[in-house]
């Protein structure tokens, strides 16, 4: 018996296959081969065509099907996670109307920071524990403002996990983990946010029919079976955004375990059982996966939209994809440089407007280079240690509303595959590195196994889980890595007004 997950990234589609009787993943596949394009017309827009996730789906699962010869009807269950904060629109004919609106796209600031204004900071952060600000909401908003003929076509709104569970099982449904990842919750009312709605002159009939994240949210479609090549007896049991699936794959579920990735964009993300927000929204309070109207259980989500963008944007693009330097090559090289790395600054923030800096786009920066003593080494190792202090930064501001980790728990994947920036991330956080032969597609497959009533309860879903790795922090270099950060610091606060 096996369980399938996928994960809609930005960069590309996964799909793995989780052998319930282990709770091991006996393969996975990911399309395209390289990363799928994002749409920017205008500066601080980011866009794509969900169709195309769609696509990479199909791409990754018959890959998948193939390598591990596993009979379609041998797989109950079905887990989504997703990127977060996109925004899809259909007809009523199902049919997409736009390109998704993703979450790095950033033209919606303005809109949100209206909104908590005019609504009134206390009652937001009452009522959504956030700003609007560029969340889904403030996304939609804008298409009503500037795309009125798209608008008058607008049947339902999705999150990109609900269109993928759409193409899956023919249903438009969402969650209320989901709404509140795009300021559509109301956590004081405990329904949609009619405030918000209202507000913005948005149908509360384009939010779709909620179901529970783990539940039995309907079986493959004839026609997407075919084209998967699975069964129709298969069921949808679970979706998530990224972020709280991710935790999830993790089995942090309960207060005061906290969860780490550093994929396109860096995360930390706190789970607490107390209802707290930041009051600049710099950090956000999310429901978690488990999250119910009985026991609360709130994901604090810390975000830099620029993390592996900015390594993938020096392998890709500065050194125009040199296939003689593999990204295992640049964490090599990265090593030969010092801690601070002589000086030079990289500040990441080069993917859009930054909630932990109040939503201000300041664009990537490398300061202090000198042509006589930095080197290519520098700065990948600048670029390394850049988004280890961006986290960090972000950290001290997650810590005023109660997270405070001394052990993180993350998957031995993306940036954390580089030693310098495990050591640099352990040492300056101060907290253990706990790192997982994991992934947010094994993830999602646990889920739709707790969703499907295979698992019995979470505690037998993560028996199989155990940390293949363990990275203290270096307390020998710790004024080492607290001078380069305070230098780090100095550079960013001229960069931009910061509280």
């Amino acid at each position: 018996m096996y369980l399938l997950g996928f994960d809609i990234g930005s960069s590309s589609v996964k799909a793995s296959l989780l052998e319930v009787a282990s709770g091991n993943s006996i393969g996975s596949a990911f399309a395209p081969k390289k990363e799928m394009e994002m749409i920017s017309i205008q500066s601080g827009w980011a866009e794509q065509k969900p169709e195309v996730w769609w696509d990479n789906l199909k791409i990754a699962t018959k890959e998948l099907l193939s390598l591990t010869k596993i009979k379609a009807d041998d797989i109950k269950a079905i887990g989504i996670s997703y990127q977060m904060h996109g925004l899809v629109l259909v007809d009523k004919n199902k049919a997409v109307l736009r390109p998704s609106i993703i979450w790095c796209d950033s033209r919606a600031v303005e809109i949100g920071n209206k909104a908590i204004e005019e609504i009134g900071k206390e009652k937001c952060l009452e009522h959504f524990l956030n700003s609007p600000g560029n969340f889904t909401a403030s996304k939609l908003k804008w298409v009503k403002e500037n795309e009125p003929e798209i608008y008058s076509k607008i049947y339902k709104m999705m999150l990109p996990g609900d269109y993928i569970a759409m193409k899956l099982t023919g249903a438009i449904h969402t969650t209320n983990t989901g709404l509140s990842e795009g300021i559509l919750w109301d956590f004081k009312d405990n329904i949609p946010a009619e405030i918000l709605l209202n507000y913005y002159g948005i149908s509360k009939e384009f939010i779709p029919d909620l179901v529970p994240v783990f539940s039995n949210q309907g079986n493959l479609t004839k026609e997407a079976a075919q084209e998967l090549g699975l069964s129709e007896k298969t069921m949808v049991a679970y979706r998530g955004g990224d972020q709280p699936n991710n935790a999830l794959s993790l089995n942090v579920l309960n207060p005061g375990e906290v969860a780490a990735t550093a994929g396109t964009s860096g995360v930390v993300y706190g789970v607490t059982d107390k209802v707290s927000f930041d009051p600049l929204s710099r950090v956000n309070s999310f429901a978690h996966v488990n999250h119910t109207k009985e026991q609360n259980r709130l994901g604090v989500l810390l975000c830099i939209n620029g993390t592996g963008i900015l390594n993938s944007w020096i392998k890709n693009k500065l050194l125009e994809g040199d296939k003689t330097l593999s990204y295992p090559g640049m964490n090599d090289l990265a090593s030969k440089a010092p801690i601070g790395s002589d000086g030079l600054v990289v500040l990441p923030f080069g993917n859009g407007a930054e909630r932990v800096l109040e939503n201000k786009n300041i664009g990537a920066h490398i300061n202090g280079l000198s042509f006589n003593n930095h080197s290519l080494a520098h700065l990948i190792r600048a670029a390394q240690e850049g988004i280890v202090f961006a986290l960090h930064y972000g950290l001290e501001v997650m810590k005023e509303t109660g997270v405070k980790p001394d052990k993180i728990r993350a998957g031995e994947a993306n940036m954390f595959l580089s030693p310098v920036f495990s050591k640099a991330f352990a040492s300056i956080t101060g907290a253990v590195v706990e790192l997982y032969n994991t992934d947010g597609a094994q993830g999602a497959a646990r889920g739709a196994g707790v969703g499907a009533g295979i698992y019995k309860s979470m505690k037998e879903a993560f028996s199989g889980l155990k940390a293949v790795k363990t990275i203290e922090p270096d307390l020998t270099k710790k004024d080492e890595y607290t001078n380069a950060y305070q230098n780090w610091l100095k550079v960013l606060k001229e960069k931009v007004e910061i509280k």
